[in-house]
């Protein structure tokens, strides 16, 4: 809660530096630099390396909050004795209505969006040119060597290197807590089984084992495999939204609201609120979210270099802010947008749907499969719907889960991109005995806790990332006359993926 508080314009700050370094570097000269040798060239196809960086980089958290978030946003009850949303409230949206949706849409793509995805960008681009271009080790402590350089051999690279981890590890397990809590959830829905705690455990467990498998079995098998299949069930499930659901309202809608977020989106990122009410708004939602997006920032952006060889810096930085961002607010629109139009067209009247009602008792984990149950009127077809999205939770665990493996087992072995398999067993099991703890010990709070608490070391590495990666591209002779860039794959590895 001080974290949250006390230090709020810290993280408002430490993000917008983070999102200005990011596009400075996209329009920049350096944007022809190769991660890796001049004549390097990109491991896998654009598709495997999307579905790598959405899967990694969103995952649990978006089938989580996809339909939560926005709703909390367009209730007004004030349940929680604090505003749903201070900047409808402000603009004098407080009935729930279509202008308080649209503003509750805005503040779930500002959660995110560029903001979130800078800070990913930034650990990424430092990871790859520092590994790939300077042959320095793929941990955190390389982004360091313009700024204390050899010295990161010494007791400093090796702090900075356990902050790393211990970032990843409990940004990891907060995600695979909201993961099995609403699996549990579906099992519920769909079988009637008890969600409780006993059901979470024996989840966690099972799928661990799973995802421990498949970071064993390497990036270019398991985890991309299982990315893509990602990405294919989470097409259906969108077109299920958005065909099944208000078609046309859902386009105009997705127009009306990215539009008020582009409009919106510097102005809300310098936001601080002084009124103690939204002050505590901004704390629960916006500090948390920029504290969970900061403590997963060295695995997800250790897991994207480590993808990324061989592709330029502006590919790299075009892919990795725009791409996931524009998934994201599309699922976000169809999920959240489907939910907040059956509250405003209830038969009972306007919020009588009863999905706002889940999310004011904090029924969270209930608000995705009260909104399938609803689509259609087809029953069947709802509940094959929601049997999907709880296949997609636990396909999106065990990413999410192996990919953080790897990422720590590799920063453990000092950059090692093929770490020892008995550290990827060891670790793999052991994210799933810290987010089983957590829950166990405090639910979705102690979860929450952990994460801001990671992220506050953390966030002063990533400005200091930031600063690094500026001053030695600055100091690259490859700037001034970069190569040409080619987006082209590797041919060999290309057909290896074909073949595959």
């Amino acid at each position: 809660g001080w974290i949250e508080t006390a230090l709020n314009w810290y993280y408002v700050i430490a993000l917008v530096i983070l999102m200005f370094v990011c596009f400075y570097l996209m329009l920049s000269r350096f944007g022809k630099i190769r991660l890796g040798d001049d004549d390097s060239r990109p491991e896998f196809s654009r598709f495997s390396w999307f579905a790598m960086l959405f899967s990694a980089g969103v995952g649990i958290g978006i089938l989580f909050f996809g339909i939560a978030e926005p709703m909390f946003y367009f209730d007004n009850t004030q349940p929680w004795k604090y505003p749903n949303n201070p900047f409808a409230d402000v603009a004098g949206h407080t009935a729930m209505n279509e202008q308080r949706a649209i503003a509750a849409m805005r503040v779930t793509y500002f959660h995110w969006g560029f903001h979130a995805w800078a800070v990913y960008v930034i650990v990424g681009l430092c990871l790859a040119y520092f590994g790939f271009r300077k042959k320095l080790p793929l941990t955190l402590r390389s982004s360091l060597h313009p700024i204390i350089g050899d010295r990161i051999y010494g007791p400093i690279g090796h702090a900075v290197d356990l902050l790393a981890v211990f970032g990843t590890v409990f940004g990891v397990a907060t995600s695979l807590g909201l993961g099995v809590t609403q699996m549990a959830a579906g099992l519920n829905h769909l079988f009637g089984l008890d969600p409780g705690l006993v059901t979470q455990l024996v989840l966690i467990a099972v799928i661990s084992v799973v995802a421990t498998l498949s970071a064993v079995s390497g990036v270019g098998n398991g985890i991309r495999i299982i990315s893509e299949w990602n990405i294919w069930l989470s097409a259906v499930l969108l077109a299920f939204f958005l065909f099944g659901g208000p078609f046309n309202w859902l386009m105009g809608f997705f127009i009306t609201t990215l539009g008020d977020y582009l409009w919106n989106a510097i102005p809300m990122g310098f936001q601080i609120f002084s009124d103690k009410g939204a002050a505590s708004w901004q704390g629960g939602w916006t500090i948390f979210y920029w504290g969970w997006w900061i403590s997963w920032a060295p695995f997800v952006g250790m897991f994207i270099a480590r993808i990324s060889r061989g592709r330029t810096i502006r590919e790299f930085m075009l892919g990795v802010m725009f791409v996931p961002t524009s998934i994201s607010f599309v699922w976000l629109c169809m999920f959240g947008g489907t939910a907040m139009w059956m509250e405003l067209n209830a038969a009972g009247g306007v919020g009588t749907a009863g999905i706002a009602d889940l999310v004011r008792n904090w029924d969270l984990p209930s608000a995705l499969y009260g909104t399938i149950s609803q689509v259609t009127e087809l029953g069947w077809l709802n509940w094959a719907m929601a049997a999907l999205a709880t296949m997609l939770l636990a396909t999106w665990f065990i990413t999410s889960s192996d990919s953080g493996t790897l990422v720590i087992t590799t920063m453990l072995s000092m950059g090692d991109d093929n770490p020892p398999q008995r550290f990827r067993i060891v670790w793999g099991m052991g994210e799933g005995f810290v987010a089983a703890v957590l829950l166990a010990a405090g639910g979705l709070t102690a979860l929450q806790t952990a994460s801001i608490a990671a992220a506050l070391p953390v966030s002063v590495i990533l400005l200091l990332m930031a600063y690094g990666i500026v001053k030695s591209l600055h100091e690259d002779p490859s700037a001034v006359a970069a190569p040409p860039e080619d987006h082209a794959p590797d041919g060999t590895r290309m057909a290896q993926e074909l073949h595959a």
